[in-house]
């Protein structure tokens, strides 16, 4: 019998943060800059977008062919450690610690130091060079010492893990320090062991000093501090992957519903050839900067017989403190495009039919009856006069309603 989809991962409820978009993704641009020891499976690994795998009977020659980073059995005094270089800086609400199928292996404990460093700072790590069966040699442990990385922030204390079994594989751990901006992350594990991956939730915290009120730009990009706060359904697919900023690899890399059980038995079409439905699902985002919406793109590639009959897109502006409601009509929600029919596997640019409403800082993307969408672009030019501090991510998420 098939789980419930937020089990799926824990046999449990996921913490509201982990919601979040991953700022430690590869496909984002993360890395890893210095691992104390690579021996059983290199420390990039952590990293990967891809659910850790199992290859039962597979080893290589250093051991047993593990999806994750472990490290040999530690025979001295100390503990492994690594330093991650986030994809985007940004504000860490929570991580995710996953030991999939680390049983006997697995990491006791762990602790998640962060900094915010400059380009100065971060060449004085030596050149990484990612091999198994490798460790750190005394030369490059004494140049990295020079960034005093025992030092950063603690955003999260020493906390018992468990081990990669189906239903305690997920250790969620909140930060302490969830309003910070952050470029780098210091992972220790005490004393050795394996984890399969580290998921850094958060949103990204652009430099508004450094944005040209004149300049269009995806103001919901994940790059520019877009977040999703709540949705209708994410059955298949969550609708955080609309906002990332690589391209769609599958249907899996973007928001699928399930099909709504109140559809017509019998589906009729009005006027203006969109399926006249009582039932639509929507998914809520904060954009990163608030701004004027000049172009909308919506994208459906790889939703052949399941992409959705029409979409409409509506925006608001209200204070940080405050979050519109996303399940109801009228205000504060004006519309900015329309309900516009949508195509399978196809790129969608809307941008001529927007409608200008102000200042926006909340969009709202609504599609019927049902469907997957695989990336939305809210093009425009940001106001740097109403980019004001925003609230931690974990205190406006609201998750599903």
């Amino acid at each position: 019998m098939a789980l419930r989809p937020s089990q799926i991962a824990t046999g449990e409820s996921r913490p509201r943060f982990a919601e979040l978009n991953n700022l430690a993704s590869e496909k984002l641009g993360a890395r890893i800059l210095f691992a104390t020891d690579d021996w059983f499976a290199v420390a990039e690994n952590l990293l990967k977008d891809s659910e850790a795998e199992w290859r039962e009977g597979e080893f290589t020659k250093c051991g047993k062919w593990m999806d994750g980073w472990e490290t040999r059995r530690k025979r001295k005094p100390g503990h492994d450690w690594c330093i991650i270089k986030l994809g985007v800086a940004g504000e860490v609400a929570g991580v995710d610690v996953d030991t999939s199928f680390f049983t006997g292996n697995y990491v006791p404990r762990v602790s998640l130091q962060a900094a915010t460093l400059t380009k100065e700072e971060e060449n004085l790590i030596p050149k990484r060079k990612s091999e198994m069966g490798s460790e750190a040699l005394e030369k490059d442990l004494v140049a990295v010492a020079r960034l005093g990385s025992e030092k950063w922030q603690t955003i999260i204390p020493i906390t018992e893990a468990r081990p990669g079994y189906r239903d305690t594989c997920h250790t969620f751990l909140p930060s302490l320090c969830a309003s910070t901006r952050y470029t780098h992350l210091r992972l220790n594990v005490y004393p050795d062991g394996g984890i399969a991956r580290l998921r850094v939730f958060g949103r990204a915290l652009p430099d508004v000093s450094q944005v040209s009120p004149s300049k269009v730009m995806d103001l919901v990009s994940l790059r520019n501090g877009g977040v999703c706060l709540a949705y209708s359904d994410a059955h298949y697919g969550h609708p955080r992957n609309l906002i990332s900023p690589w391209a769609p690899v599958n249907m899996a890399d973007g928001w699928e519903t399930a099909r709504r059980l109140d559809r017509p038995s019998i589906l009729k079409e009005g006027a203006d050839g969109v399926l006249q439905v009582a039932g639509w699902e929507w998914a809520l985002f904060k954009l990163g900067l608030p701004g004027t919406v000049k172009g909308l793109e919506v994208d459906t590639y790889f939703f052949k017989g399941n992409f959705p009959d029409s979409c409409r897109v509506d925006g608001c502006f209200v204070s940080d403190e405050e979050v519109p409601d996303p399940a109801l009509d009228g205000a504060p929600w004006l519309p900015i495009l329309p309900s516009q029919k949508l195509k399978p596997n196809a790129h969608h640019d809307f941008s001529k039919k927007v409608r200008d409403i102000g200042v926006v800082s909340h969009v709202r993307l609504v599609m019927a009856p049902d469907g997957g969408i695989s990336r939305l672009k809210v093009l425009g030019t940001a106001n740097p006069s109403v980019c004001s501090a925003s609230s931690s991510p974990s205190s406006v998420l609201i998750s599903k309603l």
